[in-house]
């Protein structure tokens, strides 16, 4: 069973991300080290300020937009929005959803799985109940919804527990029009937010294993054992993916035959954030509150920087720089290389989320509760979504939506905002709106 119980989350119950409620202290300190630019740094192989693409099928179709998991979108969006549709998922919302076919896909925690028109927030198709756990993102390809599940719901006073006997979970395929099951893949509890490369997912279990299953059939290609709970999501790269465990060590490992390539444990607690990889490194934060950097190829530490006492949620990566936040309620831009501090700001309470990058904006949610019953210092305040400009830290719009997932999303049309249980679809209100509007407000004024 995992380590000391450290954390209950919400209303003291309540999972952050599936695994927040277990955290642990070590006796080691986290490591110190600064980077380089000439070592093992490829300027040239990042998310730098990507281009709108042509109008898609599947416009951000995973957690984080794409297989590196950057959470760099190409949209061009900028606040402020108007709100044009709202719905209330009736639970929490631990991860954001996916976009495509002009609808946005979401998993509830408590089971419920909705599919709405992007444009009207409707149902199109039958809100499904799993009465399963969910802290995952849906991935969306070929008219196909891939979803993980963890274990039962469970009753009021324990529910999602972590320490069920034989608990079982599962990895799901669905027809992304009609909701129709075609395959579900069993194994132990899966919070993973599967990631799809060359018919191919990946996705790790809390048995331990990383499994890649074909997509088409939901078959097991291979599976690779890590020896702890596997509750983040992979990242791929060159032939690769990188995926860590519970007991702090990330693993690269070749795509097509699941043969270890490297390993690393320098981090002295567990990583419930995934990996993202950009500039020939992976970048990865730990519980420990330590963000990491390694080398993609060769598994080195290139840098580690304290941000504070844990860090939940994944990294963004743009344009040369690391976002994250840490439960200190703390948000930082840090230098892709070295790792040095960029700009630094400070929240209204604890970052849990994953911040998000949109049209040089980078968006950061912040939760009211998380970590109420912590060992280490966590900020307590309000739930809120801010968006600073990524290059100078200059707040530019604020929210008071926002708590354990990723605060928005994006396709050509629209933006998608996650609260703590409800999802709001956003328009951005043109020049001339804006016009319009603050004539009407110094009109009032009279």
């Amino acid at each position: 069973m995992r380590r000391t119980l450290l954390i209950l989350v919400g209303l003291g119950v309540l999972l952050v991300g599936g695994v927040g409620a277990y955290l642990y202290l070590s006796d080691e300190d986290p490591p110190e080290k600064r980077g380089s630019a000439t070592v093992e740094f490829d300027a040239d192989a990042g998310p730098a300020k990507p281009k709108p693409p042509a109008r898609i099928a599947e416009p951000w179709p995973t957690f984080g937009y794409d297989i590196q998991r950057t959470k760099a979108g190409p949209y061009k969006h900028r606040p402020p929005y108007r709100t044009i549709w709202r719905v209330d998922a009736r639970d929490s919302l631990e991860y954001p959803p996916s976009a495509a076919y002009g609808n946005v896909y979401v998993a509830q925690q408590k089971g419920l799985f909705f599919a709405l028109n992007g444009k009207t927030g409707k149902p199109i198709f039958k809100t499904k109940d799993f009465k399963r756990c969910a802290a995952s993102a849906p991935t969306i390809a070929d008219n196909t919804i891939y979803q993980s599940y963890m274990d039962w719901v469970g009753d009021l006073s324990n529910p999602c527990p972590q320490d069920a006997g034989n608990p079982t979970g599962f990895l799901i395929a669905m027809n992304a029009r009609t909701g129709k099951p075609r395959w579900r893949f069993n194994a132990q509890p899966i919070e993973s937010s599967p990631l799809l490369r060359n018919g191919k997912l990946y996705v790790g279990s809390w048995d331990g294993n990383v499994y890649a299953l074909n997509a088409k059939t939901g078959r097991k290609v291979w599976s690779f054992q890590t020896g702890d709970r596997v509750n983040n999501s992979a990242a791929y790269l060159n032939g690769r993916i990188f995926i860590a465990n519970d007991a702090g060590t990330l693993y690269a490992i070749n795509a097509g035959t699941g043969q270890l390539a490297w390993s690393a444990s320098e981090a002295t607690e567990f990583f419930y954030a995934a990996p993202v990889v950009a500039y020939g490194r992976v970048y990865i934060g730990s519980t420990d509150g330590t963000m990491y950097a390694y080398g993609a190829k060769t598994g080195n530490l290139l840098w580690a920087k304290s941000l504070g006492t844990y860090i939940y949620g994944s990294a963004a990566v743009y344009d040369r720089k690391v976002y994250a936040g840490s439960y200190d309620g703390k948000f930082y831009a840090l230098d892709a290389a070295t790792g040095d501090t960029v700009w630094q700001r400070e929240m209204p309470s604890s970052v849990h989320a994953p911040p998000v990058v949109l049209d040089n904006l980078v968006y950061v949610a912040t939760c009211a509760t998380c970590g109420s019953a912590a060992q280490r210092f966590v900020k307590q305040g309000v739930d809120s979504t801010t968006a600073f400009n990524a290059k100078t830290g200059k707040q530019v719009w604020r929210n008071n939506a926002g708590k354990y997932a990723s605060p928005i999303v994006a396709d050509q049309d629209r933006v998608y905002l996650t609260g703590r249980s409800m999802l709001f679809g956003l328009k951005p209100v043109k020049a001339k709106q804006q016009r319009q509007a603050a004539a009407k407000q110094q009109k009032s004024k009279r």
